[in-house]
């Protein structure tokens, strides 16, 4: 049984205590959040800690807070040699404090507070200092039902910087879709297969080959004329040139 205490309350905190809780071969110690009202009546009955003086003895401490907290915490916490790992993709191994076991248990998956996650689909990558550390949190992601590897700082915030293109970007122009499609009294949900039918096609070939649209064809036509559409949108007809002329140069065409 792997001992476990989360320090963190917010959307990654919140999904981990939910699958740590779910899990057969792992033991919630313990849930601290400075702000008791941070924490909702979301998961089964957990002991809280508000007060890092009164944190119990665990295997590993995970903490799951902003990025600019991550070394603050982690040099407040009141003991030394006990394994504390962060779950953040671009805060460096070496900014926990030094008087601790340091490690990264960073989940590579988008958490929301009103989305449920099946955590068989929350890859998990792991830093340690030493081989037993490691082996500690490959066995704390399998009995989590997630898949691990291993992965050093400089792999995890390229793997970050991806996981924004993917998600943030990506979202963003879902987002620009929405807008154009209701200024047209267009139902959204028209487009969602699209959507999925894109996500699908990655599980089976790479990006380059499936691309498609005007700026792959080099279709100048239908090009400019979504461009004109545009005209009242710059800032979206910007983002459509910068997009268009980055698949030209990808696929071998001249920009425009």
């Amino acid at each position: 049984m792997i001992s476990v205490v989360i320090l963190g309350a917010g959307n990654v905190g919140t999904h981990l205590v939910k699958a740590i809780q779910a899990a057969e071969h792992i033991n919630l110690v313990q849930w601290y959040c400075r702000n008791p009202k941070a924490i909702k009546s979301v998961v089964n009955a957990v002991e809280l800690c508000h007060d890092l003086e009164q944190l119990r003895l665990a295997d590993v401490y995970i903490i799951a807070v902003s990025d600019k907290a991550v070394s603050a915490l982690s040099a407040q916490l009141p003991f030394e040699n006990r394994l504390v790992v962060h779950t953040s993709g671009t805060v460096a191994m070496k900014q926990l404090d030094l008087k601790l076991r340091r490690g990264v248990f960073y989940p590579l998956q988008t958490f929301s507070a009103t989305s449920e996650l099946h955590f068989s689909d929350v890859p998990f990558c792991i830093e340690t200092l030493n081989k037993d550390d490691s082996k500690l949190l490959q066995r704390l992601a399998s009995a989590m039902g997630s898949p691990y590897y291993m992965i050093n700082t400089e792999q995890r915030q390229a793997l970050h910087l991806s996981a924004v293109f993917i998600n943030n970007f990506t979202n963003q122009l879902y987002r620009i879709a929405h807008e154009l499609s209701d200024s047209k009294n267009i139902n959204f949900e028209i487009l969602k297969p699209l959507i999925l039918e894109t996500a699908k096609k990655i599980q089976h070939t790479s990006p380059y080959n499936a691309q498609t649209g005007p700026a792959k064809r080099n279709d100048h036509v239908t090009i400019n004329h979504h461009l004109r559409t545009l005209e009242n949108h710059p800032e979206y007809q910007s983002i459509y040139k910068q997009l268009t002329q980055s698949i030209q140069t990808t696929h071998g065409f001249k920009k425009l």
